[in-house]
């Protein structure tokens, strides 16, 4: 199973895109849609200069698929969509859903229960509306609006989060393809139509020889 459009919009209005490197909230170099060294190249730290938005999002497509697998591998019930979508965003921000308590319950058919401990992971403080959210999503299969807002970040990491612009993902997303989609084949030029036949011209009367030979030079 693969994270939908609208868990990928979700995930997006709940990370917020910064298109510079800039420090989370517990200090760590971070791009993108919350993009770290863990995920994978490019490190942040390293970054100089700002990504464009069709890149953050390509980047956010190809981190997502380890995420997607490591949901896939914890729950070992059937999940409808958003039920997936929400663990993959729980995932994604935490990356606890390999030893999450939560998991156990649900893997123990008791949603209700599970969804009261994911609210056990509610520190730093300001992520207790992402989590609400993730477990409502869960519960209703009720999306987001699919929102997110770009912040500029200062040259040491600061995220200036009152210069933010809203935009809608819709827009976004379907300028970004998909990774790993072939690119359609490339028109091929019909083979040329044969030629039409040419009509076999009859054979030239072979020259007389001998006695005819004779008699025809008389009359000639």
């Amino acid at each position: 199973m693969r994270m939908s459009q609208q868990g990928l919009m979700a995930l997006i209005g709940h990370e917020g895109i910064v298109l510079s490197r800039y420090r989370d909230s517990v200090g760590v170099w971070t791009i993108g849609i919350g993009h770290t060294a863990a995920a994978g190249h490019p490190d942040p730290a390293k970054v100089v200069g700002e990504m464009t938005v069709s890149e953050v999002i390509s980047l956010l497509r190809h981190d997502i698929r380890k995420y997607e697998d490591a949901v896939a591998k914890a729950v070992t019930i059937s999940l409808k969509q958003h039920e997936f979508d929400a663990l993959v965003s729980f995932h994604y921000n935490t990356g606890a859903i390999g030893r999450a308590s939560f998991v156990k319950s649900l893997n123990a058919g008791n949603r209700a229960e599970a969804m009261k401990k994911i609210m056990d992971w509610r520190k730093p403080a300001e992520i207790i509306p992402r989590r609400t959210a993730e477990r409502d999503l869960f519960r209703t299969g009720k999306y987001p609006a699919p929102y997110a807002t770009i912040y500029p970040a200062t040259a040491t990491g600061a995220v200036q989060w009152g210069k933010g612009r809203r935009v809608h993902l819709p827009d976004l997303l379907k300028t970004t393809p998909e990774p790993d989609r072939p690119a359609p084949p490339a028109p091929v030029a019909p083979p040329p139509a044969p030629k039409p036949a040419q009509p076999s011209q009859p054979a030239p009367a072979p020259a007389p020889t001998g006695l005819w030979a004779w008699l025809k030079s008389l009359f000639t």
